[in-house]
């Protein structure tokens, strides 16, 4: 995640801010920006860090959600918000009544925004239920207290049990687990995963074999693989192929937690390249394509989690980052990063160069546009990076 400053004073700014706390601006997060912008009229709204209240206003979920996400003013609705980009994907909530279900909603929908950053960030494809009913992205946030909930995915969507909003429930479920970690947005990412298996490796001829080799068969009876899972556990030996216990239960789920732990390690190198405590080239501003992608990635990750680790027993807290990542691990992550970094080239318009000038990024060549039309741009042979050999 980005360093935000406010455009007024440039104060330092958190993802979440409405309102900056030196200089009492009005704020809004603009996705299309990538940035948090004042909220303003008249003069003051006519920079580059600013809009116009006029015809922006903040997510109609500020006050239930605590969304601070910026959203077009719909002339024909006057004065009555909409919904913004990520909230729009919620297909259901807790009702306005029941406010301890609210508190756990605005927690998930605060590690949902991020999520959907992310996903932008990396080029992923954010396909909602209005354009494929069928099997486009939703989340149902509910609360166990009042239904029975299970969290999961199905066909595009979704499903989190807000009882893990709570703090004392999801520590609770977390050492009945035996697990290292577990918050919400570790829950996100590892269902978003099971969402892109689907759209973008189980419908793909040129992905399926090789995940069956890395990952195993996607069609094993998954119900008998559930009940082994709870009754016996995962291996005793399952750390030297596994990020985590979990993982060892079905090739869907292998997938899946290694796919999250594939976010994790982006998002934080992202977060620490922006704060200045990891090389400058780690963010997703920088994309990392072609052969040598995932080496550098890693190469920036071992060092900085184990740093982190440090810091954190330092102030008498658990690891940050409480995983080993094995040479199988490795070998998963870098299928994933790969499929990942095609789909990252197939989105070549965005960024204004040609698919000729992108491939030859992903082939290790370093692009200088130096004023020139996006088709004409200078081409220069990089430096090898150094490999890393994980084990």
């Amino acid at each position: 995640m980005r360093d935000f400053l406010c455009p007024n004073c440039g104060q330092h700014l958190a993802f979440e801010n409405s309102v900056c706390l030196s200089c009492g601006s009005a704020l809004g997060f603009s996705l299309d920006d990538m940035a948090l912008l004042v909220i303003s009229s008249g003069e003051d709204s006519e920079h580059g860090g600013a809009v116009d209240s006029g015809q922006y206003q903040l997510c109609a979920n500020l006050h239930v959600a605590e969304c601070n996400w910026l959203v077009k003013v719909n002339p024909e609705r006057g004065a009555v918000a909409e919904l913004c980009t990520s909230c729009k994907l919620t297909r259901a909530r807790p009702n306005n009544a029941d406010t301890a279900a609210l508190a756990a909603f605005a927690a998930a929908e605060k590690a949902k925004r991020r999520l959907v950053v992310e996903l932008i960030d990396l080029k992923l494809p954010i396909v909602n239920r209005d354009e494929d009913p069928q099997y486009g992205r939703a989340f149902d946030l509910k609360s166990s207290q009042s239904e029975n909930v299970v969290t999961g995915h199905h066909n595009g969507v979704i499903t989190l049990d807000l009882a893990e909003g709570d703090d004392v429930h999801r520590e609770q479920l977390r050492i009945a687990m035996d697990e290292p970690y577990r918050t919400l947005l570790g829950h996100f990412r590892h269902e978003i995963g099971h969402y892109y298996f689907h759209r973008l490796v189980d419908t793909a001829e040129e992905y399926l074999p090789r995940f069956c080799a890395l990952f195993g068969d996607p069609d094993t009876d998954y119900r008998q693989a559930l009940g082994r899972h709870y009754r016996q556990g995962g291996p005793p030996s399952w750390t030297k192929d596994y990020v985590s216990s979990y993982a060892t239960m079905h090739p869907a789920e292998d997938w899946a937690e290694t796919f999250a732990h594939y976010l994790h390690i982006r998002d934080t190198l992202d977060t620490a390249a922006a704060f200045g405590f990891a090389p400058s080239g780690a963010t997703f501003d920088r994309r990392m394509l072609g052969p040598s992608g995932f080496d550098t990635i890693i190469d920036r990750w071992l060092p900085l989690a184990w740093a982190l680790n440090m810091v954190n027993r330092s102030m008498g807290r658990d690891d940050l980052y409480p995983f080993v990542l094995p040479t199988v691990v490795l070998a998963k992550m870098r299928f994933i990063h790969t499929i990942i970094d095609e789909m990252a080239i197939q989105h070549v318009g965005e960024a204004g160069y040609t698919r000729a000038t992108m491939e030859a990024i992903a082939d290790g060549l370093e692009v200088s546009s130096g004023g020139e039309s996006p088709s004409h741009a200078n081409i220069s042979r990089s430096s090898a990076p150094v490999m890393h050999g994980a084990g």
